[in-house]
């Protein structure tokens, strides 16, 4: 009887689709496991395999798999179910969950190249076409699908391919089915059996080849051939190394064929066995803490813990890390930030060892793959520590989340889908397992704050300082009063710059936080008043000194900077505004003696640049440390004495719901960087707006009024956490279409869900990358379901697509926006 499976494509596709498996070979097939098929007329995917049936579909013609990669699969059933509740829940496809979960070296995609088997021996003469396909590959054995159907002017060429591939005759190009790459050890071995007397030969035979006798005799003290116990393997590189010799001489005693090479395959990932340290005692706040949070457990699932920052959370995570690791389960550590894991894996390090695993994307794919593999295999890591794709990766036997700085934005997908975030998916993931979720933070975020108080999730509050060290004060300055009166130092107050100075002197540390990168955000001719704006984008492109180009932050597109304006010719072109970079070079001039570090995305594109900036300035190689909102997630530094926030209006005067909230949350979480170790801190608060009553509340570090205050205006609102929002995006090419289009969707909504959608609106920045952009807003109730206003939204969306006017129509939706 024919066997079926039914795929997951990584494309975004709103369902499965049916192939047949051929009859031989393939009978163990199961569902996770990878296969190359068909797809469209000449494009061929790794696609996952969700069902394997009898059941041939109706109304097509199915095809058959190319290619069975996995002999046991890649994906488990848990994950399975959590890619489905992803697509469900934020609108999107398993296609798109596909692509976002994987390591890249797991997905086969692009036009299919093909190669040459040069072993391949005809058995009689071949069909016309195939042998014309083999005589072109003869001349050049790699070529794509698409060229090869060009070239030899076969219609329908996949037919031909299928059948050279079932002969042999060709293979899909193994780079393009595996673009991982296991990684490889050059190892010599000597050749022929290595007796005593063996080797006294050849020690005559090379008595007049110093060198090659001197690799020979390191060779034998390092693979301990003439000893008792087994040959240990060694290394080119280790070999060649402790000889001192050049490669040549090595390649001499291989063309002697005293020697051999060859390759063994090692893993990438770190195989250094870590000595691990007894865990650190809890002080008596930490225990209290770490007990109601064990009584919290036995009746729920959630737990936030509330604790001030330098509290010593992370102490309690390490001690119920451990009582998890007791009873044999595995924990997810997941973190907003990939600079944190920098300094959190020390930590974990020394009292895990090397059951820790780190998975975030500025590894290289090739390791992130070993990790995959390593946690489907019975030895996977009992600890996971990453940013926030590690929820894709396949567990075993979770037992706890920890969600670390739950309140971070950047726990939350924007482009492109799955729009998630990662703190509500985590939520889910664990309940699937019947796992425990902790998430920790100092000023948690309005939903997660009434969901603890309302009972939803339990609440552990932590509001003494590790050691007992005092919060610290800070002081707010009126920039715009001191603007009047001419006293700033560009963007530093006369007060910031005194303890700067004093803290300089005193050999202690300081960190700026500027929530805007580059030099300027804006350049603007004085005559005429002409800003550079982004072709494909409607923004202002920002200037980047360092590189003297305008950057646009959207698409990337860059702009040499002009001579003089283009509009008018006049030469006087001015910055408005500032980022890091202008104040990394303004600060270079009032401290010429201290080292001066900046940390935003521009220079930290590598892992290895996070690691160096963080690692010099924990052991005092840099003074001043300038940075955008990375410097203010949970890093630990000992002697920081102040913190400067040079413009807080930025962050309060942003056209969202949240601003108020985020605020709030950036400006406690960047102070409480002062004063860590034996002394308070002072944080210098730089504000154009100093009676504004989120610049009173973060002075006094009273979470709970700004938190009352923004629940009563969101309640009156409709805003979360009472009501749902969906965010429905429109794009298209021409503005004048899909003004149209927007104003048919938004009558369409409203004749379904009435006044609760307002729209369509511009959003702030309404085009990007050559699309124009309208913005529909859908406010639905806490308790109202969800999945009902899906399905009404889909079927709008249907209708939509299937009117001829709106076909090349654009439409995304971002469930829960931030």
């Amino acid at each position: 009887m024919k066997k079926y499976v039914d795929v997951i494509l990584p494309l975004p596709l709103p369902r499965s689709f049916t192939y047949s498996l051929p009859e031989d070979g393939m009978e163990d097939i199961q569902p996770g496991c990878r296969v190359v098929v068909p797809f469209g007329r000449k494009k061929y995917y790794t696609a996952i395999v969700c069902n394997v049936h009898y059941c041939p579909p109706e109304g097509y013609e199915v095809k058959e798999i190319t290619t069975v990669l996995d002999t046991s699969p890649v994906l488990l059933p848990f994950q399975f179910k959590f890619w489905e509740w992803l697509a469900d829940y934020y609108l999107c496809t398993q296609g798109d969950v596909y692509k976002a979960a994987l390591p890249s070296g797991l997905k086969l995609e692009s036009e299919t190249i093909v190669e040459y088997n040069p072993d391949y021996e005809a058995e009689g003469s071949l069909p016309e076409k195939e042998q014309k396909i083999l005589d072109l590959l003869s001349q050049e054995p790699e070529q794509s699908v698409t060229r090869l159907e060009k070239e030899s002017g076969i219609k329908n060429i996949l037919t031909v391919i299928k059948s050279l591939l079932d002969k042999e005759a060709l293979f899909i190009k193994e780079e393009l089915r595996r673009t991982y790459k296991p990684k490889t050890e050059a190892r010599v071995r000597l050749v022929g059996v290595a007796d005593e007397r063996q080797l006294h030969i050849l020690f005559d035979i090379l008595s007049r080849a110093p060198k090659q006798l001197s690799l020979l005799m390191m060779y034998v003290e390092l693979s301990g051939v003439l000893g008792k116990s087994p040959i240990r393997e060694v290394s080119k590189k280790e070999l060649l190394q402790r000889a001192g010799v050049s490669p040549a001489v090595l390649s001499g005693l291989v063309d002697k064929k005293i020697f051999e090479i060859y390759f063994q395959e090692i893993g990438r990932l770190n195989k250094v066995v870590h000595e691990t340290v007894a865990l650190n005692p809890l002080n008596e706040h930490q225990l209290r803490a770490f007990t109601e949070i064990n009584n919290i457990f036995q009746n729920k699932n959630v737990c936030l813990l509330h604790g001030v920052t330098s509290s010593g959370k992370t102490e309690i995570y390490i001690h119920l890390i451990d009582e998890m690791l007791r009873q044999g389960k595995q924990v997810l550590y997941l973190l907003p930030e990939i600079a944190l894991t920098m300094q959190i894996t020390e930590r974990l390090k020394r009292v895990f060892g090397s059951r820790l695993g780190i998975y975030h994307s500025k590894f290289p794919d090739a390791e992130r793959v070993e990790i995959w593999q390593k946690q489907l295999s019975s030895q996977g890591y009992d600890i996971i520590l990453g940013v926030r794709s590690s929820v894709f990766l396949p567990f075993r036997n979770l037992g706890l989340v920890i969600v670390d700085e739950e309140h971070e934005n950047t726990y939350k997908q924007q482009d492109p889908a799955p729009r998630y975030h990662a703190r509500n998916a985590s939520i889910v993931l664990a309940s699937m397992y019947g796992a425990k979720v902790l998430l920790g933070t100092a000023t948690p975020s309005v939903e997660t704050w009434y969901n603890a108080t309302t009972g939803k999730y339990g609440l552990v509050e932590l509001k003494e300082r590790y050691k007992e060290i005092r919060l610290p004060e800070i002081i707010p300055v009126d920039i715009k009063e001191l603007h009047r009166k001419k006293r700033m130092s560009g963007q530093f107050s006369p007060l910031l710059l005194q303890y700067i100075r004093e803290a300089l002197e005193q050999k202690e540390q300081v960190i700026l936080f500027q929530n805007r990168r580059g030099f300027a955000p804006m350049i603007e001719c004085r005559t005429c008043g002409w800003v550079p704006k982004c072709k494909n984008c409607d923004v202002s492109l920002t200037y980047h000194k360092g590189i003297n180009q305008l950057t646009c932050h959207y698409c990337g597109y860059t702009y040499q900077l002009p001579r003089s304006c283009p509009a008018c010719e006049g030469v006087e072109l001015i910055n408005r505004g500032f980022g890091t970079e202008k104040i990394e070079d303004d600060i270079k001039v009032v401290f010429p003696e201290a080292s001066v570090a900046r940390m935003d995305l521009d220079t930290t594109r590598t892992r290895s640049a996070y690691e160096k900036i963080i690692a010099d300035f924990e052991q005092g190689k840099t003074d001043i440390l300038i940075g955008t909102q990375m410097v203010s997630k949970g890093l630990d530094f000992d002697h920081v004495s102040v913190v400067g926030i040079l413009n807080a209006d930025t962050m309060l005067n942003y056209p969202d719901f949240r601003s108020y909230e985020r605020a709030f949350q950036l400006m406690a979480q960047v102070a409480g960087r002062a004063g860590r170790k034996n002394k308070q801190g002072r944080v210098v608060l730089q504000t154009k707006s100093i009676d504004h009553p989120i610049i009173v509340q973060v002075m006094n570090n009273d979470y709970e009024q700004m938190v009352d205050g923004q629940l009563a205006e969101r309640q009156m609102f409709r805003y979360p956490p009472y009501y749902r929002l969906v965010y429905v995006y429109l794009k298209h090419k021409n503005e004048a279409t899909l003004e149209q289009m927007a104003d048919v969707m938004a009558g369409k909504l409203r004749s379904v869900f009435g006044s609760r959608v307002l729209g369509p609106d511009k959003p702030p920045v309404g085009r990007i990358q050559t699309l124009f952009i309208k913005k529909i807003v859908l406010k639905i109730e806490y308790n109202a379901p969800m999945s009902r206003a899906r399905e009404l939204l889909l079927q709008v969306q249907r209708e939509m697509i299937e009117d001829e006017r709106f076909k090349s129509l654009i439409v995304y939706y971002d469930v829960d926006p931030m």
